[in-house]
């Protein structure tokens, strides 16, 4: 029998790369050999992957050694929240393997897994799989898959931090349960660069049974990542700052900074500002043709997977992106990172300026470029941030039984499931550690018959109980459809870009495609494209030389202030007038000057309100500085209340720094103050009645009815019209609310409703906070400075934005004259 392999093999790999292994890895590699469990925590760049695929390797390679007999089996999965991201792994563990010539296979599963590549792996699985969540939860519909999991030591869940606090993550969770019973052996680790609450993390991740936890590490990477934030700040500052050019006057002084980088990353928050962002740079500077490029996930594949290649042999100068580009794809030669407006939390930040100097001991630099000058503050917030080196909580999903039935439902299509086995399993993930006997039963029930409310229809009775008591999906239509839904991303319906000469460009959702008319002309993909027509599921198009172009949104384009973010934002207002203060607060006095002229800026233990009279009427503007989601629902609690104590309607604006009510009469606001504004007493009743709750959880509910699988979403060439899918929820809804009002799911819409969209805790927060404060009700003459963002975004529903543009400079000129 040949010598059985030790760490010194692995050793003697990292000394003839030069390299040293760190402290966590070494405790990591010793962790996983004494047959724990465990969570890492380290920052991008530091050498995360071989801290666990070096001891995978090792125990595969001591286990091939001990085999009398050489069979091939499924030895370790990897999950990964990002597509782009199994590749990098891919690589990593590539690497290993021929550098050290090891008896030793590696595959990729994801979505972009060609049909051929998926039918190989069926017969014969690799030793090592790189996957996705919804990947993995297609193997669990497949036939047999305990066999294929049987030999597996070890799953990894890369970036937890991304799936913790989603239904992704509860997918997971769930999963994990199933694998754990399969092999008792097997070990459960996750990796996490920047997450607050660390320790829940590693409880949600690996589930509540004691003998886990108790066999389970933490390991906390003690490297420090510098991390060098610059601020552009504009030569002169308007002093009636808003939204509405995207950043774009700073254009010129972005270009020094890309010129002087190897490659640079400039991030946006939202898809539509990347392509303006992008066309622009072109426009103005065409010598950067063939070295600039776009990133973002309406893009194809093929361009995307060029753009990372691109990035990574140096060939590109700088590449406009999202998101699409935040986690730990490793791009060593990335120099510069430049964030075009705020990112909204500290941990998002951190993570884009990883992504520069993206080696151990390397310095990340980032260049903060505000979008209107009061992201100055944000700016100088996020310099404290990053010195502090605290981020933000994830808060995970408790109770998601849309979640909990769609696994049910997989679970029956592929092999079938005993439920007195699986609910021990249910009931030892974190996310329903209290399901109850008739939760489960009623879970049950929904699978087999439609639940109380809908077991008239045979198209809910999907799961049969056969003679010896075991839930199976019998009919192939059922399984079929069931698999083509699997997951929890519940996106609008996506239209495929494609020229009508053929060539695919891309996706769009239809709710931006279904507003244009054959001849109208958007920007997408960096390039100016003329519709020509819709058909089926395809969006037809030329290119166009049209110089003027609407620029497509996406939904959930507009990100919120994360609480920490707003804390460190307040803060950093509040030191407005100390003696020492950041440039970017000193590059704010001449706005500070003027808001105190017109109004106050506030101190720690003040609230603001300002009124005043516009041709548009009265504006009532509140400041809680508590991101966007809480400001639309604080706007509507207090329209509500203070329409109780007079008949009056009013129209709401609002931003992250606060909010607006516009009506058409003035409000006495010293008598609605008097009666109490700001209680948190009665707040989810108030809350109920003043948002329409029922609507909006009604919106909330056709996701969760896709989940749960109780409307179907169509086939990859037949998808379902958006409009098709609301109304089909919204009859079930209604069915609910009238038939059977204590479904788990229907109850579940209105949860999410308060705790997820409207941050009802967070809400609830910021009311007791500003019970403890005094209010400052400042009577104003005319808009100030910080008012300025809020009524200006109010106008951009109405207005074009040439127009817009024209309307904001005559109210500039005005106020300025004054």
């Amino acid at each position: 029998m040949s010598k059985s392999p030790d760490i010194s093999l692995f050793a003697d790999w990292f000394a003839s790369k030069r390299w040293t292994p760190f402290q966590f890895q070494t405790e990591t590699w010793q962790a996983y050999a004494k047959g724990k469990h465990g969570l890492l925590n380290a920052p991008t760049g530091s050498g995360k992957t071989y801290a666990l695929w070096v001891p995978i390797f090792l125990e595969i390679l001591k286990l091939k050694t001990l085999q009398k007999r050489k069979t091939s089996s499924l030895k370790a999965v990897w999950i990964t929240p990002l597509r782009a991201l199994s590749i990098e792994i891919q690589q990593a563990a590539e690497q290993l393997i021929s550098d050290l010539e090891l008896d030793m296979t590696i595959g990729i599963r994801t979505g972009d897994t060609p049909q051929k590549e998926r039918a190989r792996q069926k017969r014969k699985m690799p030793d090592l799989l790189v996957t996705t969540p919804e990947s993995l939860q297609l193997l669990l519909a497949s036939k047999d898959y305990p066999k294929t999991f049987k030999d597996c030591q070890a799953i990894v869940v890369d970036e937890w931090h991304e799936l913790l606090g989603t239904k992704r993550g509860v997918q997971m969770e769930l999963a994990l349960s199933r694998f754990k019973t399969i092999n008792p052996q097997l070990r459960v680790w996750g990796i996490s660069a920047t997450i607050g609450n660390l320790e829940q993390a590693r409880d949600v991740l690996l589930g509540v049974d004691p003998k886990m936890l108790d066999n389970s590490t933490l390991i906390k990477a003690d490297i420090k990542k510098n991390i060098h934030v610059q601020s552009i700040i504009p030569e002169t500052m308007d002093k009636f700052p808003w939204r509405g050019h995207l950043g774009l006057h700073l254009l010129e002084d972005v270009i020094p900074i890309i010129k002087a980088s190897k490659t640079t990353l400039l991030f946006t928050n939202t898809r539509s500002q990347c392509e303006i962002w992008f066309q622009k740079i072109l426009e103005k500077h065409p010598e950067f043709a063939g070295e600039l490029a776009m990133h973002h996930g309406s893009i194809n594949k093929d361009t995307r997977l060029w753009v990372e290649g691109a990035i990574r042999n140096e060939s590109l100068k700088a590449v406009v992106c999202t998101s699409s580009l935040d986690l730990g794809v490793d791009f060593a030669p990335v120099e510069t990172i430049i964030q075009i407006g705020g990112p909204k939390g500290v941990a998002r930040f951190l993570q884009r300026a990883g992504r520069s100097g993206h080696q151990p001991g390397k310095t990340s630099v980032i260049y903060f470029l505000p979008t209107h000058a009061i992201e100055l503050i944000e700016a100088s917030a996020l310099q404290k941030a990053v010195e502090s080196k605290v981020v933000e909580d994830r808060l995970p999903y408790l109770n998601s039984f849309d979640v909990l039935v769609q696994y049910l439902t997989t679970l029956a299509v592929s092999d079938g499931f005993y439920p007195k086995d699986i609910l021990p399993e249910i009931q030892s993930t974190f996310c329903f550690q209290t399901l109850t006997e008739d939760q489960w039963s009623w879970a049950l029930n929904f699978i087999t018959k439609g639940g109380e409310a809908l077991q008239t229809y045979d198209e809910y009775r999907k799961v049969e109980i056969e003679d010896d008591g075991l839930y199976k999906v019998n009919r192939k239509g059922i399984a079929m459809r069931h698999r083509l839904q699997i997951g929890t991303i519940v996106s609008d319906a996506v239209l495929t870009v494609k020229y009508i000469t053929g060539g695919f460009i891309g996706s769009i959702e239809e709710w931006f495609i279904s507003k244009l008319k054959p001849g109208d002309v958007f920007t997408f993909a960096g390039r100016n494209l003329e519709l020509v027509r819709i058909k089926q599921m395809q969006v037809l198009v030329r290119k166009s030389k049209s110089k003027t172009s609407k620029v497509p949104s996406w939904m959930g384009g507009r990100l919120t202030l994360t609480s920490q973010m707003s804390e460190l934002l307040r803060e950093e207002l509040y030191n407005s007038d100390a003696d020492e203060k950041s440039p970017e607060l000193k590059a704010l006095e001449p706005i500070f000057e003027r808001q105190n002229l017109e109004s106050i800026v506030p101190k720690p233990h003040q609230f603001l309100i300002e009124t005043f009279k516009t041709r548009d009427g009265f504006h009532h503007i509140f400041y809680p500085f508590e991101g966007r989601f809480v400001h639309e629902a604080m706007g509507s609690l207090l329209a509500y209340r203070i329409s109780l104590l007079s008949p009056i309607s009013f129209s709401l604006a609002f931003n992250d720094y606060g909010f607006e009510l516009l009506s058409d009469q003035a409000v006495d606001m010293q008598a609605v103050l008097d009666n109490d504004l700001f209680t948190a007493d009665y707040l989810l009743d108030d809350l109920y009645k003043s948002l329409n709750a029922t609507e909006m959880a009604k919106r909330k509910f056709r996701d969760i009815a896709v989940i749960a699988g109780l409307v179907f979403t169509g086939y990859p060439n037949k998808l379902i019209k958006n409009k098709h899918l609301q109304s089909s929820s919204q009859l079930i809804f209604d069915v609910f609310k009238d038939f059977d009002p204590d479904n788990p799911l229907y109850q579940q819409a209105f949860t999410e409703t308060f705790e997820h969209s409207l941050e009802q805790g967070r809400l609830q927060k910021a009311l007791e906070r500003i019970a403890t404060q005094e209010i400052v009700w400042k009577s104003c003459q005319k808009p100030t400075p910080f008012s300025f963002p809020i009524i200006t975004d109010r106008l951009r529903e109405k207005l074009s934005s040439e127009k817009l543009s024209d309307r904001i400079q005559k109210m500039i000129k005005k106020l300025q004259k004054s």
